[in-house]
């Protein structure tokens, strides 16, 4: 079974999917599976209009796309968690406590990704060797300040705002594809 990334966000209409629709892209050269679900989704609906511009800019069609509610066995079966805020994370590891170590929000680890020092060798297992560098840069950064690891849910925004945060996603993405290349 591959390696899985889950993105999480509230309703599973903007951030998450587009979260996983870009890391399809960045990611699509190494076997790592994505997903995504939301907190308080409800199942079955379609991403929201502007989420499904900017998930068809990476080459996949998000016509197909439902929402779906986030379950423990979702968590469970992740190999890294990224939510979209700290609420989520929380969220995240109630649901799921065995996921502590590997849920973070996407900022987050987007700055510990950024910080990590690879892998010296190649590894079999790059995901979670990209996982392991990030968590131990933690000692190495400052905390977050505030809301500065959240990403803003745009929703009820402007085309242009998704687009800001699909700009704030890939930042906080490139990173970890990079630390993961490093690693494989």
């Amino acid at each position: 079974m591959p390696d899985r990334v889950l993105f999480v966000c509230h309703a599973n209409l903007c951030r998450s999917p587009m979260a996983e629709y870009l890391a399809r892209r960045l990611l699509a050269d190494r076997s790592v599976a994505v997903a995504s679900a939301g907190t308080d989704a409800v199942d079955g609906l379609g991403m929201h209009p502007y989420a499904m511009e900017v998930a068809a800019e990476s080459g996949a069609d998000p016509a197909e796309f439902r929402t779906r509610g986030l379950r423990p066995e979702h968590l469970n079966d992740a190999t890294l968690v990224l939510t979209a805020t700290r609420r989520q994370r929380s969220v995240c590891t109630a649901l799921a406590p065995g996921a502590l170590h590997r849920t973070f929000t996407l900022r987050q680890f987007g700055r510990l990704a950024a910080a990590a020092e690879p892998p010296t060798e190649p590894v079999d297992d790059s995901l979670r060797a990209a996982i392991t560098a990030a968590a131990q840069a933690r000692g190495r950064l400052q905390p977050a300040v505030g809301d500065d690891d959240d990403l803003r849910d745009p929703i009820g925004g402007t085309s242009a705002d998704f687009r800001r945060c699909a700009e704030e996603i890939e930042r906080a993405l490139r990173p970890l594809a990079a630390l993961i290349g490093a690693a494989g």
